[in-house]
């Protein structure tokens, strides 16, 4: 299990591992610079459950808080906004689309 942490926080380049009799893991980065979003990101196995009791809480509101902010954005929004910057919008507001001329 915790080669399997350790496997997944590397992926992510949060820490970097030395094999041999002097080896281990050490963080990339210093700790301050390492937001709990980084480690919950890389945790996307589940290998940190939101029951652990030190960070349980936390971890719950960020996953909260983030699926709450994506939650504001609607996805017909999404393709409104894609729709209005495609090159067939601009043509028919009298705009050329990109690469071609108008007569």
């Amino acid at each position: 299990m915790v080669r399997r942490c350790f496997l997944m926080l590397h992926k992510k380049g949060l820490i970097e591992q030395r094999k041999g009799p002097n080896g281990g893991a050490k963080l990339k980065l210093p700790a301050k610079q390492i937001g709990l979003g980084d480690i919950y990101d890389a945790s996307e196995d589940g290998w940190l459950t939101l029951d652990e009791p030190a960070i349980g809480g936390l971890l719950r509101r960020a996953s909260e808080d983030g699926v709450q902010a994506m939650n504001e954005t609607s996805l017909a929004q999404v393709l409104k906004r894609i729709r209005k910057n495609s090159p067939d919008a601009k043509a028919e507001d009298g705009a050329a689309p990109k690469g071609k001329a108008t007569t």
